[in-house]
């Protein structure tokens, strides 16, 4: 039995072969009705697409590329999942290039790099356009940033200096000392995020505001030894001054606020009650281990980003848009 063919579908929908071409590329000139009936002649037909037909019917590469600082946490495992939901409904492939380190950065610089021969570029917590300039990179593909602002390219970000406030609202209502563990990258010392600066920002000024004092702030990597030990030098502080306990410990990230825990069982210290954990993410493990968190709606954001670079491969020549996302505080047995 044959495959089904695009002029099938066609008929079957009682369409034009070229009203199916714009349905399969997700273009905005389609009536929704009509898309309906073209996604359900393909569905009952169970066609599926020639992509390399397709690529050379169109001209263009359906990819996708993003560049994200790294593979191995959570956060950015979410944040693909969003990205990928909203590509692979559009029929874009996904291809992902780390940062990771500076030598890596360098080579993704390069205008003849494999990343930027895709129809769209997203960028990921760091804005490297410009860098893109600077070096005279070839930029003319649509490109959106995630989970960071900017006013240049379309972006969908989270408010963190919201959630950095309400951390510091919250924690400044709980009894004993606060202290507050920040992130910083290799690639910080390139190009500025405001990530985390504007989590430290919104949180120092909800304390100041409640006349609360930061006793102590620590720095450390999205890597989980540097966690653990960022952690047990915190509490080590913590035991060495008189009267150290109760504290309430702000982890401005779920995987930091894991190592505090982790850490503090070992000790024997009585989580919730000599020691408050605040996390910021809200990961999927966060609940079952009774985290205070701030919930990220990370996958919304991602696929908002995504929406936002189709609509320009699918035409839009307007200003640079930005999508506000804002964090909730999700109160649980750590503090």
């Amino acid at each position: 039995m044959r495959k089904p063919t695009i002029q099938d579908v066609a008929r079957r929908a009682g369409v034009g072969v070229g009203t199916v071409s714009r349905v399969l590329n997700n273009h905005v000139a389609v009536k929704g009705v009509t898309r309906e009936t073209v996604l359900k002649a393909i569905a009952d037909l169970e066609y599926t697409p020639n992509p390399h037909a397709r690529r050379i019917a169109g001209g263009k590469s359906y990819t996708i590329s993003v560049l994200l600082p790294m593979l191995t946490t959570e956060f950015y495992t979410r944040l693909l999942d969003g990205l990928e939901a909203a590509f692979q409904e559009a029929r874009y492939d996904v291809a992902i290039f780390p940062l990771l380190d500076r030598s890596r950065l360098e080579r993704y610089l390069g205008s003849h790099t494999l990343a930027y021969q895709a129809d769209g570029l997203v960028m990921a917590t760091y804005n490297l356009t410009t860098l893109f300039h600077e070096r005279r990179m070839r930029t003319q593909q649509p490109t959106v940033l995630v989970d960071a602002y900017t006013d240049n390219v379309d972006c969908a970000y989270m408010d963190n200096v919201t959630g950095g406030r309400l951390a510091g609202e919250y924690a400044s209502s709980l009894p004993g000392a606060v202290y507050a563990i920040w992130v910083e990258t290799e690639l910080d010392q390139l190009f500025t995020t405001r990530v985390f600066e504007d989590r430290r920002s919104g949180f120092l000024d909800a304390t100041k505001r409640a006349g609360r004092e930061v006793s102590g702030e620590f720095i450390t990597s999205f890597d989980t030894l540097a966690a653990r030990n960022t952690a047990a030098s915190l509490l080590d502080e913590l035991r060495a001054t008189p009267g150290g306990l109760p504290a309430t410990v702000f982890a401005s990230a779920d995987l930091l606020a894991g190592a505090v825990l982790d850490e503090a069982h070992a000790r024997g210290i009585k989580v919730g009650e000599e020691l408050r954990i605040i996390g910021f993410d809200d990961q999927p493990w966060a609940a079952a281990r009774g985290l205070t968190t701030l919930h990220q709606p990370v996958e919304s954001m991602g696929y908002e980003a995504a929406q936002l670079l189709l609509s320009r491969l699918n035409g839009h020549r307007g200003p640079p848009r930005a999508r506000r996302f804002e964090p909730t505080l999700v109160r649980r047995e750590t503090a």
